[in-house]
């Protein structure tokens, strides 16, 4: 046998590699090579980045790969660095392409961003690195010595897992004298050789004949096999079987299961006797894999089926069988049957995901690519025709892009929200009978994208906080959702810039970022401050992060902290408050009124009286509610007359809390012309005018109470001239000024005065002006005029009606020297309206 050299080996190459240069690429997206076999790892194939028009220097980043499937080798491969693709493992085409013919190796390219399908075939080229062998390196053949000139003899075939010209070529035959080669061509373009009887045997003169049979293939260079044929001479049996025909056809499902009869051949013989009996085989050069496949009775002349057929592997079977008597010298006839198998739907369509893109953005657009699915039958025909499809109810759909290849792209926006995974499940299904289906499921998750604003769990927050509390206590916790996830569901929650009461909201309240939990930063004051709001804000930490703002409304409750505040009456010089006393009182006289506030508000500003210690408890009484202190009985000649009181003042809260002030009450025979301590009381300076509003009250209630004025003494001059007129100058004395018939005049009216109507010294008594029943009935109106305006008064007398509290005899009410007692009534404070919060931390003071 012949071997090949290195330099034919090289000349192969080279001749491989001009038609590739010449062939180039056939189409973009689609390309086709030619590489001969058996090269070294590294050998050059192809400039893919060139031929497929793509930038070399982005390869590596967009993924530029070759995809096979599982379990595959990978005989090729491209080099990212200049995009050349190279061999990558040895190339024996005998390997990996079982079958002759043309051997190709279909390559899928990918490249990402944006996403590229590329096919290129490579043919692998034969190159003649097989010799031809035959089974046996020694055959025998029985020839008769009968046999007539011409007959044939098939001989054993060579085999050479080459193919084309590389394969068995031809055969030659050594120098005889009786023999003659011929070489026959089967229908797959193989050959086999014959030996042609050229001259008649005679087994007297030579028994045995030895020639020499050698195959050639046709590649570059030449090599060859050979084997020793040894010719026996037998003696004559001058009748050889016969079958009906020399070539048989029959067709074969190829899952036909074992012991399938196959067909039935028939030879006869017309020799009797051993000479008669024909036996079958297979001829000797039957191919391996048919003798693997197929078995001929001896006997019977059955072809029965003996393995497992693939229409896949090989459609046709040529099988090669002999048929011989048993006589002596019996000579072998032959003939072909044809077997050819009939697909049958025995493969179920191969999916394969070439390439996924997973995770999958929430907001992609319609019709993004995420994952290229390649499918595959083997069977052909409609058998191996497949369509491809996804489940429903998926927001993705399969898009063919090249044959048995689609594309898996979006139909529609995705929430992760509300499906935050896809099991796409893709169903590949031949057009056979039964049609064989498979079903694969592509798990998708779709990736966050911070398109969720946080959301509190309530609108607005309010949130009663005691006064008084400790600094830095937690207050209330505030809460947000937010439905992204990861970093985009971080919420940290801040307070946004603002300011209270002129200070920044930051020095009140402070938030934890995290939990959302709010501390008071500093002692909260009811009386200073009684709400206040702050916005909240929740932001994700998504880009670009993404917030919500809430409400906190701040009830600041009021807690009893504050003991009344006496105002009224005040003492004189830090000693106690004094008043005088007329022992001409009567029971239910009026003293005066003590006068609290309390800057708290509700139950723990309603304000109680009661006397606390008294010199004699029967002789005065405090009201509760309004701080009246009136007499109870007249006084006694062994009354004291110098009385101690102290009256407490109490609140309603809880604990209460309460203040006391001590009153030293001086019972007279008369009464000065002095103002009392239940009088001389007013707020604290600074109290008076820190605020603008009491400035402003004061101004108004000073205006009107000057027109009010004004207005009566207008009217009142007018009225009292036309009396005069009307009297002709008569004037009123005390005497003659009344009322009503019977009546009396009263005292009260004279209380609701700050003036005391005493006439000063060497002047004459008041003028009186009697103003008849001109008004409404049983009122009258008595005007009193002192010479000096400064020292008038106006008295606005109440109905006729009997005496009451405090009311002097009629006939003292009208003497000069009568010191007229002026009480000033507190009325308990309003909670609904409270001096403003700076007049009332400086009553605290105070």
């Amino acid at each position: 046998m012949g071997a090949g050299t290195g330099s034919g080996r090289g000349q192969l190459f080279l001749r491989s590699l001009l038609f590739l240069l010449l062939a180039g690429p056939p189409a973009r997206g689609q390309l086709r090579y030619a590489v001969p076999e058996e090269l070294e790892h590294g050998a050059f194939v192809a400039n893919l980045g060139e031929d497929l028009g793509l930038d070399v220097s982005t390869l590596s980043a967009r993924r530029f790969r070759i995809v096979s499937r599982a379990g595959a080798r990978q005989h090729l491969e491209v080099n990212l660095e200049n995009g050349i693709l190279f061999v990558n493992e040895r190339i024996d085409r005998e390997e990996v392409c079982e079958a002759g013919g043309t051997c190709l190796l279909h390559l899928q390219l990918l490249v990402e961003s944006p996403l590229e399908l590329y096919r290129v075939e490579v043919e692998v080229l034969d190159i003649n690195d097989h010799a031809p062998t035959f089974p046996w390196q020694e055959y025998v053949l029985e020839v008769a010595e009968s046999a007539v000139l011409g007959a044939r003899f098939p001989l054993e075939s060579a085999q050479d897992p080459d193919v084309g010209t590389n394969s068995v070529h031809t055969y030659r035959l050594s120098p005889n004298g009786f023999f003659s080669l011929e070489v026959q061509t089967r229908s797959d373009a193989s050959k086999f050789a014959e030996l042609v009887l050229e001259r008649a045997l005679d087994r007297e003169q030579q028994r045995v004949h030895r020639v020499l049979l050698t195959a050639l293939d046709g590649g570059v260079p030449e090599r060859s096999g050979t084997a020793h044929i040894l010719v026996t001479v037998l003696d004559a049996n001058d009748n050889v079987p016969a079958f009906d025909q020399p070539s048989y056809g029959v067709s074969l499902p190829e899952d036909a299961p074992a012991g399938t009869l196959v067909i039935q051949l028939n030879a006869t013989d017309l020799d009797e006797g051993p000479n008669g009996e024909i036996e079958y085989s297979f001829s000797g050069h039957a191919p391996p894999r048919v003798r693997e496949l197929f078995h001929v009775e001896p006997r019977s002349g059955q072809v029965l089926l003996k393995g497992r057929l693939d229409y896949e592997r090989a459609s046709l079977h040529e099988l090669y069988v002999q048929a011989k008597d048993r006589g002596p010298s019996a000579v072998a006839v032959h003939c072909r049957v044809l077997v050819h198998l009939l697909d049958v739907n025995d493969n179920a369509p191969e999916v394969t995901l070439t390439s996924v893109s997973t995770p999958v953005l929430e907001d992609a657009p319609p019709g993004t690519v995420i994952a290229v699915i390649s499918v595959l039958d083997r069977d052909s025909g409609d058998n191996g025709r497949v369509s491809c499809e996804v489940g429903p109810n998926v927001p993705f759909e399969l898009r063919s892009s090249f044959r048995n290849y689609y594309t898996l792209v979006t139909t529609q926006a995705l929430d992760r929200e509300v499906v935050p995974e896809y099991n796409v499940s893709i169903t590949a299904r031949d057009m056979g009978s039964p049609a064989l289906l498979t079903r694969s499921t592509l798990t998708i998750p779709v990736s966050d994208v911070n398109d969720n604003a946080p959301r509190f769990l309530q609108p607005s927050y309010s949130v009663y906080v005691m006064e008084n509390n400790a600094p830095g206590a937690s207050i209330c916790s505030v809460s947000a959702l937010d439905p992204d996830c990861q970093q985009n569901a971080y919420l940290s929650y801040s307070i946004a810039d603002g300011h209270i009461h002129g200070m920044p909201v930051g020095t009140y309240v402070s938030i934890n970022s995290d939990s959302g939990h709010m501390y008071a930063l500093r002692s909260l004051d009811y009386e200073q401050i009684r709400s206040f709001q702050i916005q909240v804000q929740a932001q994700d930490a998504g880009f670009p992060p993404l917030s919500a703002n809430v409400t906190v409304h701040i009830f600041v409750l009021d807690q009893n902290d504050n003991a009344p505040v006496i105002i009224s009456p005040t003492p004189r010089n830090g000693s106690v408050a004094t008043e005088l006393v007329p022992r001409s009182a009567r029971p239910g006289y009026l003293v005066g009124t003590v006068s609290a506030v309390d800057a708290d508000a509700g139950l723990n500003s309603r304000l109680s009286y009661q006397l606390l210690q008294a010199t004699d408890f029967t002789l005065f009484s405090v009201a509760p509610d309004t701080g009246e202190l009136r007499t109870l009985r007249s006084f006694l000649e062994q009354d004291a007359s110098r009385q101690q009181l102290v009256v407490q003042v109490r609140d309603a809260g809880q604990p209460a809390l309460s203040a006391t002030v001590s009153l030293l009450l001086s019972v007279v025979e008369t009464m000065p012309q002095t103002l009392s301590d239940f009088s001389e009381f007013s707020l604290p300076p600074e109290v008076s005018s820190s605020s603008p509003l009491t400035l402003y009250l004061l101004v108004s209630l000073g205006s009107i109470s000057f027109t009010f004025l004004l207005a009566i003494l207008i009217l009142t001059a007018i009225r009292c001239r036309g009396e005069r007129r009307s009297r002709q100058g008569d004037s009123c004395s005390p005497p003659r000024c009344h009322c009503c018939p019977g009546s009396r005049p009263s005292s009260d009216g004279l209380k609701t005065s700050n003036l005391t109507a005493q006439p000063p010294a060497g002047t004459t008594a008041a003028t009186c002006l009697d103003v008849p029943a001109g008004g409404p009935p049983g009122y009258c109106y008595k005007v009193c005029l002192g010479p000096e305006s400064a020292q008038s008064d106006f008295m606005f007398l109440k109905p006729c009606s009997p005496p009451r509290n405090n009311e002097k005899d009629p006939g003292n009410w009208s003497r000069p020297d009568q010191h007229l007692q002026v009480s000033k009534e507190a009325k308990q404070p309003n909670t609904d309206w409270l001096p403003p919060s700076t007049q009332r931390s400086a009553l605290k003071r105070y």
